[in-house]
């Protein structure tokens, strides 16, 4: 597994390096946030100190994510609620606080890669005048692309392939985000709210209070 370790730091990256490549693991190094935009689409996974000397961290993970699909954890010594939650919407997959155990950061690199590579669903979803390709990640409303991030799309497909069934909060937790912390809580109602307001249907998706999310009505699917 290719992995981009963006870290200023020194001697947390030569702590870090071999500890990684023991566990099988190429790393490849930035000391600052140069290059990385032109790294990532060829690693499996980024991770990635905010604290750069040369730029804004959370900047440049939004970058990266509007570049390509490549799994960012972000590992920064600050672990505050909203640190987490900065981090989570600028496209972050996971956030882990530094100091923190190798094998742990290892585990969640795995995860990640994990649920980027499982299988996609795929076929073609109508609700209305909303399309929904599952396998090429397109949403079309009434006509016109809708753009929507990873994890939105991947809120909403989950949502959508339960055929108009209740999915809990903790299945898309598990599913998206791989735990289900207060930050990822906040961050899924973020999400959702954000899905609702990009489709420009906010009755498409229904809260079932204290449980979870459910289409409105069962959709057609085709292909």
């Amino acid at each position: 597994m290719r992995v981009l370790l963006v870290e200023d730091d020194d001697r947390v990256a030569d702590a870090l390096i071999p500890a990684l490549t023991r566990r099988g693991l190429t790393v490849r190094r930035l000391a600052q946030g140069a290059g990385a935009l032109e790294l990532a689409p060829d690693m499996d996974v980024v991770l990635l100190d905010l604290g750069l000397p040369d730029m804004d961290g959370l900047a440049l993970c939004r970058r990266i994510r509007s570049a390509c699909d490549v799994a960012v954890i972000v590992v920064s010594a600050h672990g505050e609620v909203d640190d987490r939650i900065a981090g989570l919407h600028a496209g972050a997959d996971d956030y882990l606080v530094k100091p923190y155990d190798v094998d742990e950061l290892v585990a969640r690199v795995q995860a990640v890669r994990r649920r980027q590579g499982a299988a996609p669903a795929t076929g073609v979803i109508k609700l209305g005048d909303v399309t929904i390709d599952l396998g090429r990640h397109e949403v079309i409303v009434a006509g016109g692309s809708v753009a929507l991030t990873r994890k939105e799309f991947q809120v909403l497909a989950l949502i959508v392939g339960a055929q108009g069934d209740v999915v809990t909060r903790e299945h898309i937790l598990d599913e998206v985000w791989g735990r289900q912390g207060a930050a990822e809580n906040r961050s899924l109602d973020v999400h959702v709210a954000t899905l609702r307001t990009k489709l420009g249907r906010p009755a498409l998706v229904e809260t079932v209070r204290g449980v979870g999310y459910r289409l409105a009505s069962v959709p057609d699917t085709t292909g």
